[in-house]
């Protein structure tokens, strides 16, 4: 069991009178992370992946839900996102029964925010999970053994099940891919052709730490513009990948308008591609050792919530920095190197117009930019 961030935090928060929302993508460990917060408690546990759950708790009366409720205290739903009307049904429980305590988990941001956030407004703590952090990876397993295994961490990610069955990734991996996380975008969204959606997923798997162009992932995959950004919508609220823009204030050539997109996993984005080999054998060394780097970043950000921004930079000069953080007014660029003797200098034009510190991040000085005190 790993010691997760949010638990901590949400400890804080029960007893505030609010419902605590968990979201995330599936298999990252929300429903583990919530047992474990009610492992002292005796809660009344809704799987709403049983259709008996889903009809029971759509679209109940005050009446029909004190009867379910009885005497407990505490209220687990899981998957909440299945119910149809979950947002108005936990509203009534938060607004009738004050002395309820509940606890939801939804396995993307599909339906499940459009569901709860005009309901509950006011009236829950949200928080988002993802894959472990190097930084609960290496509370668990120590200095020694985290340094051991992080080309296998860039490899293979950081799903629990994939951590706690060293020797069988690729399966692991595989099932992820093929059973869960396309579940609920297939089930949840208005995708017609999942072809496509393999498509595009393997042509962003390749261009990772590269710039993305709509138009270009369009005559690729065979569909329209219109339809790419609808799919990559789709796979930000599923918790696949996410998108950096560029960063531009005051520099008449800086690329003001384009974006990078990163996958929260690493595992997830080399099984989409099928390769695993080691790294010094790759052609995409660096392009990982970005992707995982600033997925621990967002990660960070989010638990910590440190209201960051965070961007890239380049200009039409080919001046670029791969990660750009603007936080409490300050700016930060930061280049990142697999190989700790590579010689890096920033761009001079960023520093000046901007004011702004600059770091270059290699296998030595990685755990500063992966933990945020």
């Amino acid at each position: 069991m790993y010691q997760r961030t949010l638990e901590e935090i949400i400890e804080n928060r029960i007893g505030s009178g609010k419902a605590i929302i968990i979201v995330g993508a599936r298999q990252v460990g929300k429903t583990t992370l919530i047992r474990n917060l009610l492992k002292e408690k005796e809660y009344l546990f809704f799987d709403a992946d049983d259709p008996i759950i889903r009809q029971l708790l759509t679209n109940p009366n005050t009446e029909q839900i004190r009867t379910f409720l009885g005497d407990y205290k505490t209220v687990f739903v899981d998957e909440a996102q299945r119910i149809d009307g979950i947002g108005l049904t936990l509203k009534i429980i938060t607004d009738q029964f004050k002395d309820v305590q509940l606890f939801v988990s939804g396995s993307s941001s599909f339906d499940l925010g459009n569901k709860l956030n005009e309901p509950l407004t006011g009236r829950k703590w949200e928080y988002e999970l993802f894959p472990i952090s190097w930084e609960e990876f290496e509370k668990k397993e120590g200095f020694i053994k985290s340094e051991q295994q992080l080309e296998n961490r860039i490899l293979f990610g950081f799903y629990p099940e994939v951590l706690n069955n060293q020797g069988k990734e690729r399966v692991i991996l595989k099932n992820l891919v093929s059973s869960y996380l396309y579940r609920d975008i297939l089930a949840f969204s208005e995708i017609r052709k999942p072809e496509i959606l393999d498509n595009l997923l393997l042509a962003l798997a390749l261009q990772i730490g590269s710039e993305v162009n709509y138009n270009e992932l369009a005559q690729t995959v065979g569909v329209n513009k219109v339809t790419i950004q609808k799919y990559i919508e789709i796979l930000e609220k599923g918790y696949i990948i996410f998108r950096l823009n560029s960063f531009s204030r005051n520099i008449r050539n800086e690329i003001k308008r384009n974006r990078k997109i990163y996958f929260y996993d690493n595992g997830i984005r080399n099984m989409i591609i099928g390769n695993f080999n080691q790294l010094k054998l790759r052609v995409d060394t660096g392009a990982l050792w970005e992707n995982f780097l600033i997925s621990e970043r967002v990660k960070q950000n989010a638990y910590k919530d440190t209201f960051a921004r965070m961007y890239f930079w380049r200009t039409k000069q080919q001046q670029e920095i791969d990660f750009v953080e603007e936080k409490d007014g300050k700016i930060t660029g930061f280049e990142f190197k697999w190989n700790s003797k590579s010689k890096v200098k920033l761009p001079e034009t960023f520093v000046k117009s901007y004011n702004a510190d600059t770091k270059v991040i290699n296998k030595n000085n990685f755990r500063e930019f992966v933990t945020i005190k």
